[in-house]
């Protein structure tokens, strides 16, 4: 095909690509069908896109692939040549409006403002997106009388958690402050859940619900999340500086492996159910997560400090049943689904750094 993903990609990026499509989904379900993917600009949302029109090259599953964006300049530079395909239609609107699109077979909702920077100087749009958008998205599935439609809700749901365990299954639920505009996001997913199940219900419609963990890989060396800064310091040959003890434990997820459980749930997941999205393999402190950063680029000699002499010492954790619990998520709603993840945390972060450098 004219304009193939492989061409217009950079091999790291289209490795990664290539283990979605060939992971254990029923793509047979998506031949000939159209797929609209709102924040197709994003990190998901793109790897979402060029999965879908990789199988097309590789499989000839002629997928039409409609990527709502919000920022035409950004999406351009993101999929270049890409555009010029057939099977490939670039919405530009803002979710929080209505959704002038054709009909699409599956949706799929990703389009979320997701760092404090944005949670901190527009509250207001983040919730929109999560609301309003959310809305939107239902409004166009239903018109469209869509197979299915996925909404990406967030492990932000559950708020401040003390349910005497060590991990979070999809039937807990914590405290949200929803009078704080620093909630603008959570509450908003909390919403978003809402919506779909009653969208669902009065409906009759087939709408499916994710909770992904810290998603994590090869995002922009100015991302402000804590993540993002540790792999932008190996990419950059800097120490890593922790200004905490790193002691919040969390659950992580590498892109691929969220994109593929994305999928399946899209496809298998029960009507209006939450489904957990979490690798046991990546749950991790923060301290840890940089730790790990460190090792698994040795010959850089990167070492990793705190500006605080006293966060130096190993934390300890509290196992009482008062203590609140940590952001790891149960994931063993999404295994029975068949669910096999592939990528663990120290292989998470060598495919952010080759891929960073490479680009």
């Amino acid at each position: 095909m004219a304009y193939n993903v492989k061409d217009n990609i950079k091999s790291n990026v289209y490795s990664d690509i290539c283990e979605i499509t060939s992971a254990d989904i029923d793509w047979g379900r998506f031949k000939g069908k159209s797929v609209l993917i709102t924040g197709a600009g994003g990190f998901i949302g793109s790897f979402l896109v060029l999965s879908f029109l990789t199988r097309n090259d590789l499989y000839n599953d002629n997928i039409k692939v409609i990527a709502l964006v919000r920022n035409e300049q950004r999406a351009s530079a993101k999929y270049g040549e890409l555009l010029k395909r057939d099977d490939f239609i670039l919405c530009v609107q803002d979710v929080s409006e209505e959704i002038k699109s054709e009909k699409a077979d599956f949706v799929i909702h990703a389009a979320s403002q997701a760092s404090n920077i944005q949670f901190e100087n527009d509250p207001v749009g983040t919730i929109n997106a999560n609301l309003m958008g959310t809305a939107n998205v239902l409004n166009f599935a239903k018109n469209s009388k869509s197979e299915a439609t996925l909404i990406i809700s967030s492990l932000k749901v559950y708020g401040k958690l003390y349910n005497g365990k060590n991990r979070i299954s999809e039937d807990d639920i914590g405290y949200l402050d929803f009078t704080s505009y620093k909630n603008c996001y959570a509450v908003g997913k909390r919403a978003s859940e809402t919506l779909a199940a009653s969208y669902s219900k009065q409906y009759d419609m087939n709408i499916k619900i994710a909770r992904p963990s810290y998603i994590y890989g090869a995002s922009s060396l100015d991302d402000d999340r804590v993540w993002a800064q540790f792999i932008a310091n190996i990419v950059k040959k800097q120490n890593i500086l922790l200004k905490s003890n790193g002691a919040a434990n969390r659950s992580f997820c590498y892109v691929t492996d969220t994109v593929t459980a994305l999928l399946l749930i899209l496809l298998n997941g029960e009507n209006a159910v939450p489904y957990n999205i979490s690798y046991e393999k990546s749950d991790v402190t923060i301290r840890g997560f940089a730790k790990c950063a460190c090792e698994v680029f040795p010959e850089r000699n990167i070492s990793l400090s705190f500006a605080n002499p006293e966060d130096e010492a190993e934390p300890s954790i509290d196992i009482s049943p008062l203590a609140q619990t940590p952001e790891i998520l149960d994931n063993s709603r999404l295994i029975a689904l068949g669910w096999k993840p592939l990528v663990d945390l120290k292989e998470g972060i060598r495919r952010s750094v080759n891929i960073l450098e490479e680009n």
